[in-house]
């Protein structure tokens, strides 16, 4: 599935990229390991953030991309506090030392914040005149925010909107898709598997995912990651804490959902009522 420019330019972004947290103490090896099976699987989207481990997450990404920073659509976000003009530059410039690279392909505002979004707009394309960044965009942005920072930015400016999106949290499909999709703007949507929320196999919804999954041939997490990357303007990127689990949600790119399974589950999980903020972890 072709993403670009959301991607590398000469290759199709999956529909599942890769995500980093915080790195727990004696897990440095394996989430380095988990991101190169990623690699060797055709996950080339890699996200992560300064706020992420104060570092510590950029630092593994570093490690698992070395030598391989051309495979790699590297992504990595401002905290708002940082996000002055000064503040955003430096920021970028030490989240380009952690990961070992001169540039990253999109850099984001990790969510709204106090510092005028002019500033921060100004920033980035200061780093993009540099060749320090390729893109920019943002991530946990409802409606009103996007709207303000297309007034600010103009429009086609805005590569991305990373935000919250699972199964018990489909919030985005109110009006977020929507916009992104009017104003050609890529949803990235992280914790696809929720926060320890992922539906359990005694559930209601979770019966349905679990039987539709295995009449597909696949599991209840991957059947997941399909649902939610069931419009072309949506991708993934859940957290590569293991190589097993690297492996199964890069599996989840080859399924494809029929209408009666996306009808099964869009019941199961019903959408609800537009909440009055976006949610966000």
């Amino acid at each position: 599935m072709d993403r670009r420019p959301f991607g590398p330019s000469e290759t199709a972004v999956p529909v599942i990229g890769q995500g980093t947290w915080y790195i727990e103490r004696g897990q440095r090896s394996a989430a380095v390991a988990a991101l190169r099976r990623g690699l060797d699987l055709g996950m080339t989207h890699i996200d992560t953030a300064e706020m992420y481990g104060y570092g510590a997450a950029e630092d593994v990404v570093g490690e698992a991309i070395a030598g391989r920073r051309d495979e790699v659509f590297l992504v990595s976000k401002v905290v708002p506090s940082n996000a002055s003009r000064t503040g955003t530059i430096r920021s970028c410039e030490e989240s380009l030392s952690h990961l070992k690279t001169d540039h990253l392909d999109c850099y984001l505002l990790h969510w709204p914040g106090s510092h005028p979004l002019g500033d921060t707009v100004d920033a980035f394309e200061e780093l993009q005149r540099a060749g320090k960044i390729l893109t920019w965009g943002v991530s946990n942005f409802d409606v009103d925010d996007l709207e303000a920072l297309v007034e600010v930015a103009g429009e086609g400016q805005i590569a991305c909107n990373q935000v919250l999106y699972h199964l018990e949290e489909r919030a985005i499909e109110h009006a977020v898709i929507p916009f992104c999709e009017e104003q050609g703007i890529a949803v990235v949507a992280y914790s696809p598997y929720g926060h320890d929320q992922f539906p359990g196999p005694n559930t209601s919804g979770g019966k349905v995912l679990a039987r539709i999954a295995a009449e597909a041939g696949a599991t209840p997490r991957q059947m997941a990651l399909a649902f939610l990357t069931r419009r072309p303007s949506v991708f993934t990127i859940p957290k590569s804490s293991s190589r097993a689990h690297t492996e199964e949600n890069a599996k989840a790119g080859n399924l494809t959902l029929t209408a009666a399974q996306i009808g099964a589950l869009d019941h199961a999980f019903p959408l609800g009522r537009r909440p009055r903020s976006l949610p966000m972890l």
